[in-house]
């Protein structure tokens, strides 16, 4: 069997196979090394230093710090041979983590669930990060082994069964990759070669280095991990995590090189794969085509849309909230997908983004969400917002991100306003670690206002327990009745071409303080926020409605959304 690792600085690297070291050769190529060796379990030494675990190491068995194991992509036993994937465009995406999403917290336990999120609708759904990070449970974005899979969750065979099963009952599965830093813990990379620099400054340290010495092999490490997860995991899409972070200078932007080799292998292997960016810099160049001077990626986050209904729902005006709330900036981001367009931005104390051309950019670009794992778990208590507001806004809530012209995504619960709240947790062995991130924690929200016993230690394990959803909560009577509201949004999505045709120039909105009219074709959204009656819907026939009082030609009851196809 041949090993290959990359160690350009090195100036001798053995492979470590049990007791034996096997002296490897350089290669050709610049600071790769090679050797033939019979082994289960490896490592590398470097310089007399280690066995360290391998850069692209495919199986972590004992953890992050233990050796790498061979793995061998071509003996899992796929069933999904007809699988031809499904295009981004008309999806509902449903964001998991697979740790808490049942109480097992493995992928074969989440297989057991699968059925549910075909009854409720959705398309694809969005696994938080699996790549190896240390501990038992986390919220995976510490990873350090990217090209392996977390062992507790069922290491490399499970996620296989997990998208093997996913693809049997219709739906994508869309992976969280993370290439704007590594984990601080079990992060062997660096002694290997310059995979960090020191000339950009990122909150978790050196940045990953793409456009400095050394980082053709380290753009070649994150393009080939990437290729990696679709090809050999038959996953049908990379949601990439941060990219404002990714501190690239090159005149070919790395997600410009990611998206053309995505590209090229979607056309090889006959199969729908997309890429979905998070970017906090509003710039629809990342969805851009890259013929038309973009980057090529397939869509982005949309936090703007996010902080628009959600203040508008809650009233808060804190932190980034401060200039949202009003229907009129809702009303904008659905019609032109960010509120910050080069305009002011409060929270920043500069102006911000870019406008996007809505004639070339169409909606679906764009990733709308009432919630997710960000905006859940980094609140103190990781409150969802179904702990604090009332039914009937919950069900405007959803109505308005389901009929958006963007593509929707749900995270995990949503659908039934689960109780459960979803906390930032962590299982960091070392004991200073531990101490930095729950001190942290606490000192960021006490700044904000919060009693310092309110906010929960991310090293408690009950942290942990109490942000595992509770699934019985699903069969009681109100959480039915929102399960029923979400299922009937999702259905009435798929039937009328209005609510996924993604041309931004033929969205129009009108509103008041407390109400909106979202005009989608034939369809009027109609929304009232306030707990007064509203204005009536306009005559046509009411096709969904969130309060069972609406009437034509009646005034809309206190907090309910109806959907109206005009005659």
């Amino acid at each position: 069997m041949r090993f290959e690792v990359w160690a350009p600085g090195a100036e001798t690297v053995e492979l470590a196979t049990g007791n034996l070291r096997h002296p490897m050769a350089p290669a050709e190529l610049s600071g790769w090394w090679t050797a033939e060796a019979d082994a289960g379990d490896y490592g590398f030494v470097l310089d007399g230093e280690g066995p360290f675990p391998d850069p692209r190491s495919p199986w972590q068995p004992a953890g992050v710090h233990g050796l790498s194991r061979v793995y061998d992509h071509d003996r899992f036993p796929w069933t999904d041979g007809l699988w031809r994937g499904r295009p981004l465009v008309g999806s509902v995406l449903y964001e998991l983590h697979i740790g808490t999403f049942t109480p097992e917290g493995t992928f074969d336990a989440a297989v057991e669930r699968l059925d549910r999120l075909v009854e409720l609708g959705v398309d694809a759904v969005q696994l938080m990060p699996v790549a190896a990070f240390p501990g038992r449970h986390g919220w995976g974005y510490d990873g350090v082994h990217l090209w392996t899979v977390h062992e507790p969750y069922g290491g490399p065979d499970g996620l296989k069964r997990f998208v093997d099963a996913c693809h049997g009952r219709g739906l994508a599965v869309v992976l969280d990759v993370v290439y704007n830093h590594l984990g601080p813990s079990g992060n062997y990379l660096g002694r290997y070669g310059p995979y960090f620099t020191d000339a950009y400054k990122t909150p978790w340290g050196p940045a990953v280095n793409v456009d400095m010495p050394g980082s053709d092999e380290v753009r070649a490490f994150i393009v080939e991990n990437a290729l990696m997860w679709l090809r050999d995991y038959h996953v049908d899409g990379l949601r990439l995590d941060a990219v404002h972070a990714i501190k690239d200078n090159r005149a070919v932007h790395l997600l410009e090189e990611l998206a053309g080799a995505v590209a090229r292998l979607k056309a090889r292997i006959g199969r729908e794969l997309f890429l979905i960016a998070e970017s906090d810099l509003n710039d629809p160049r990342l969805v851009t085509s890259r013929e038309a001077g973009g980057y090529g990626l397939d869509a982005q986050w949309n936090d703007d849309f996010h902080h628009a209904l959600h203040s508008a729902l809650t009233g808060e005006r804190q932190g980034y909230y401060g200039d949202f709330g009003s229907l009129g900036a809702l009303a904008k981001t659905l019609t032109g997908a960010f509120f910050h367009d080069g305009s002011w931005s409060t929270f920043r104390g500069r102006s911000h983004g870019r406008k996007v051309d809505r004639l070339r950019v169409p909606g679906h670009r764009f990733l709308g969400f009432l919630q997710n794992h960000d905006q859940v778990g980094n609140r103190a208590a990781g409150d969802r917002i179904s702990a604090g507001l009332p039914p009937g806004l919950l069900k405007v809530g959803a109505g308005l991100l389901l009929t958006a012209p963007f593509t929707p995504m749900l995270f995990m619960g949503e659908e039934w306003g689960a109780r459960t709240p979803w906390c930032y947790f962590t299982d960091h062995e070392e004991p200073w670690l531990a101490r930095d991130v729950s001190e942290g924690r606490r000192r960021e929200f006490t700044s904000h206002g919060w009693a310092s016993e309110d906010v929960p230690d991310p090293q408690d394990q009950r942290t942990y327990r109490r942000s595992v959803l509770d699934w019985a909560e699903r069969n009681k009577p109100h959480h039915r009745e929102l399960h029923e509201w979400y299922r009937a949004l999702i259905a009435l999505r798929r039937a009328w071409p209005e609510l996924t045709d993604g041309r931004l120039d033929e969205v129009t909105v009108e509103h008041d303080a407390n109400s909106l009219v979202l005009h989608r074709g034939r369809l009027r959204v109609v929304a009232n926020l306030a707990s007064e009656p509203g204005p009536p819907p306009p005559p046509g026939e009411v096709l969904l409605a969130s309060d069972p009082a609406v009437r034509s030609g009646e005034r809309l009851p206190g907090t309910s959304l109806a959907i109206v196809r005009v005659a």
